[in-house]
């Protein structure tokens, strides 16, 4: 309902707008830009700008955890070998993590 009344708003203004002329516009511009200049206004928006950008760090902050937290279980979790008793049997050709060489810069003992 409100982005319906908010539409005919628009409507009825950019209809009388057009009618009134240049001028018209240019007083109704010159008094939004002296509104949204006055120290209220500007104090307002401040306020705003505080607190939105508190609420995302904050929320920001919540969800690097998380994300962080189901990376690292999936990390766990892929990096365990399955026991043959859980779902598949463990192919004896595969080697188990453990049993992989490490490499080091450029070093290889292949």
């Amino acid at each position: 309902m409100a982005k319906l009344q908010f539409i005919v708003g628009g409507a009825i203004g950019f209809v009388l707008g057009a009618r009134a002329g240049r001028p018209a516009y240019e007083r109704i511009k010159s008094a939004a830009l002296g509104v949204a200049g006055s120290r209220p206004v500007q104090a307002a928006g401040k306020k705003a700008d505080e607190t939105v950008g508190e609420y995302v760090r904050k929320e920001a902050t919540k969800m690097t955890d998380s994300v962080a937290s189901a990376v690292k279980s999936k990390i766990d979790e892929v990096g365990r070998p399955k026991s043959p008793g859980k779902g598949r049997a463990r192919d004896p050709k595969q080697p188990e993590f453990d049993d992989l060489p490490d490499h080091t810069h450029g070093e290889s003992s292949y």
